[in-house]
């Protein structure tokens, strides 16, 4: 399985109503450094929106990050998910997941 795939099958378990970040995706990977951007450009390129919800990864400051289609459209499927964004972020103490090891 290659790198995009890896990140691609991680995406798939982010719960829905939950965020995780580029670089806790990098981290569970086994990556250093700067690997959440290589994180990025993987998502950027997912053909698979519905099947992987690439739109629940965003920034290690509760920063919502990009998306392909559109932020706007990542802020509508977030909230529609319950997930509570104030100023562009959101509080990654309550809605955090984290991949186990």
């Amino acid at each position: 399985m290659n790198f995009q795939e890896r990140v691609l099958e991680l995406c798939k378990k982010i719960p829905c109503g939950r965020v995780t970040t580029y670089k806790e995706i990098g981290k569970a990977l086994g990556g250093k450094g700067q690997v959440y951007r290589a994180v990025g450009r993987a998502l950027h390129d997912n053909k698979l929106l519905v099947v992987v919800p690439c739109h629940r990864v965003v920034a290690s400051d509760g920063g919502l990050g990009g998306y392909s289609k559109g932020v706007d459209k990542k802020i509508k499927l977030l909230k529609k998910e319950g997930v509570i964004i104030k100023n562009n972020k959101i509080n990654l103490k309550k809605y955090l997941f984290r991949f186990k090891k």
